[in-house]
């Protein structure tokens, strides 16, 4: 992740963009559930408010709402791109990471020859696994990477005995949204790239804390979920320009020369769609407020260089929130918090899932809601994690994960809540 930066993040600023704080109902509770979807800015819910008023309409024709509908979808696409280091027609949405996956499943399978290998882990949620590992049916071999049973984590040289000359993909996750740990996707990418094979990387639960650059990690196709970074609920997935210019096509056939619509079979939601650019209007009103509007548009800076920039300021404040929460699970006895043994942001998200071996997950839980705490229990969709760790998947783990916008109150409340549960 990124270094801190030597500014401070204005905390009142960053939460005044937030109607949910300032709603007499959900600015009560401190949200430390944000890995299953995060408060939304005014910068979105205002473009959601204006194309569902005034732009309701097919994009692409001649009239004015029309025409509206269109530039707000086009623009979503270029901002986002830049979120990526992408260009704009690399960018594909859908309703959900599931559903991506499953189509570019379907779309990759057609390469493939009956034998041919991938490999999946059971570290990942499964909208990044269960497609995959389906194609065992059509006679493809799946293999499992598999994580130590008493941390979670994952072992780069486990990996390297798996892949073969028939490796055809290897689909991990940045940052487990349990787990958490940061995986070495470079490294993974390298590897499988020398079989010629593709990766496939989940960053659902790394991107709400870091900058992604798909260049850097050269990663054939980079999974997103905007609804867990402070927009709508839509997936959206990087794919490789060269990928995308051989894969199968599964839109209609009259599309098949444009690559934004050759893995989205589905008609858009047009309003979701152009409402996601609003994440990046929040980042840029981040990066104007605390950096100055000249270094905004047309400044020195790129626009994917001032969302790394906010991001900086992001995970300098997260820090601080992370370190007293690890630090109180990390010391009580019975407590089996998983992942890597460190709250340091460059190789650990925010989020903190454990387990008690005195009292169960559903009452620790039951504490934390009655202190208006949020947060979750069970699997989280990890279901194969949680089970690989040994532990009963419907009670799993707690968890707990933090954003930039959460406060030093949010994190004492969940400590007082949970120091007489555990």
């Amino acid at each position: 992740m990124m270094p801190g930066s030597s500014l401070d993040l204005d905390l009142d600023f960053v939460r005044r963009q937030f109607p949910s704080f300032s709603h007499p109902e959900t600015g009560r509770w401190a949200h430390l559930g944000n890995a299953g979807g995060s408060y939304v800015p005014s910068q979105v819910i205002d473009k959601v408010t204006e194309l569902f008023s005034f732009h309701k309409a097919q994009p692409g024709w001649g009239n004015a709402p029309s025409k509206r509908a269109a530039e707000a979808i086009d623009r979503s696409r270029e901002l986002m791109a830049d979120t990526f280091n992408a260009d704009s027609d690399e960018i594909h949405f859908g309703p959900s990471t599931t559903q991506n996956t499953y189509v570019l499943a379907r779309a990759l399978r057609y390469g493939w020859d009956e034998g041919d290998e991938i490999v999946v882990t059971d570290q990942d949620h499964e909208a990044n696994i269960g497609s995959w590992r389906r194609l065992a049916e059509t006679g493809i071999v799946v293999k499992q990477w598999s994580v130590h049973p008493a941390t979670g984590l994952l072992d780069i040289t486990d990996l390297e005995a798996l892949i073969t000359n028939r490796t055809r993909l290897v689909a991990v996750t940045h940052a487990s949204n349990v787990v958490a740990t940061i995986n070495p996707v470079r490294r993974v990418a390298d590897l499988v790239h020398a079989v010629g094979g593709i990766v496939v990387v989940d960053g659902v639960s790394y991107a709400p804390h870091a900058p992604v650059d798909v260049k850097a990690l050269d990663c054939d196709v980079y999974l997103y979920s905007a609804y867990k970074t402070f927009g709508p609920h839509l997936g959206m997935m990087y794919t490789r320009r060269s990928l995308l210019e051989s894969v199968h096509h599964e839109g209609h056939y009259f599309n098949e020369s444009k690559l934004s619509t050759r893995l989205t079979p589905a008609g858009p939601d047009h309003v979701e769609i152009g409402a996601s650019g609003g994440i990046v209007d929040y980042y840029e009103a981040i990066h104007a407020h605390h950096f100055g509007p000249d270094a905004g548009a047309g400044g020195a800076v790129d626009r994917t260089g001032r969302i790394a920039e906010v991001f900086a300021l992001f995970a300098t404040h997260e820090q601080t929130l992370m370190q007293p929460l690890f630090d109180f699970l990390a010391a009580r006895d019975g407590v089996r918090l998983v992942g890597i043994g460190s709250a340091d942001h460059a190789v650990r998200a925010p989020t903190f899932g454990f387990h008690s071996e005195k009292v169960t997950s559903a009452d620790v839980y039951s504490a934390l809601t009655a202190s208006e705490v949020s947060c979750g229990h069970g699997h989280f969709y990890s279901h194969r994690l949680i089970t690989a760790l040994g532990l009963e998947p419907d009670d799993g783990v707690v968890r707990l994960s933090l954003v930039h916008y959460n406060t030093a109150d949010d994190v004492d409340r969940a400590l007082e809540a949970l120091d007489p549960v555990l």
